[in-house]
């Protein structure tokens, strides 16, 4: 009798693996379901460009939100800044770059209508769709 290929070894421990799962299933606590990011966009879903002209309603645990696109977190302010790694945020930060759900989605709502790709606007979108073409 020959040795298993690697390959044949990998399948055996992962259709063991999945059989240990479909054992224990029973007593494994139910699972749960938590959203943790809206898209928010004046475009159509189905548009060409909608996901260009889409911001971020991100979760960031403690019940807070964050407002984003392209790496950017909206601020309190209104102004967009860079979001920093985790271990660089401080707690001033934190306060004026994060908001409760429907607060984050309200200010999503409010910014999604001022953004413009390469110098076009949603309006612009929104006509060049109509109008058969994509922009």
């Amino acid at each position: 009798m020959s040795e298993p290929t690697r390959e044949e070894r990998v399948e055996a421990f992962l259709g063991a693996a999945a059989q240990r799962a479909r054992d224990e299933a029973q007593s494994v606590p139910e699972a749960t379901v938590q959203p943790t990011r809206y898209v928010v966009s004046c475009l159509p879903e189905d548009h060409i460009n909608q996901r260009h002209f889409a911001l971020g309603v991100e979760h960031r645990g403690h019940e807070l939100w964050a407002v984003t696109r392209h790496g950017m977190c909206l601020g309190v302010d209104g102004e967009w800044d860079w979001e920093m790694r985790p271990s660089e945020r401080d707690d001033d930060w934190l306060l004026t770059h994060r908001f409760f759900l429907d607060a984050a989605l309200d200010r999503a709502r409010q910014q999604a209508a001022l953004i413009t790709v390469n110098g076009h606007t949603v309006t612009d979108a929104l006509r060049a769709h109509a109008e058969g073409g994509a922009r």
